[in-house]
């Protein structure tokens, strides 16, 4: 969780933190952000209220894929790319 947040809070030192909320709400960037926040209350209330190591271990790896995701949309054409990798590695078909 803490690398998650030294990232949006270094590109909101280098942008402001208005624009980058700003960008965070964007369309395109919408479902990783609030996906990101939701794993990361999930992750706190798992680690610190229900104390189960299992669900939230899950909740981090969602937390970093929403982060990852998130980077994603600033590299052009890199989540098609990487959409498309994925694809093909879970592609039944043989």
């Amino acid at each position: 969780m803490l690398s998650g947040n030294l990232f949006y809070d270094s590109t909101a030192f280098l942008i402001g933190p208005k624009r980058q909320v700003t960008m965070m709400l964007d369309p395109v960037r919408i479902y990783a952000t609030s996906i990101y926040i939701a794993s990361m209350i999930i992750a706190l209330f798992c680690a610190l209220y229900v104390h189960n190591k299992l669900l939230t271990f899950l909740a981090l790896i969602l937390e970093f894929g929403a982060l990852v995701w998130y980077s994603l949309s600033y590299i052009p054409f890199a989540r098609s790319m990487v959409s498309k990798i994925m694809a093909s590695c879970f592609d039944t078909e043989f």
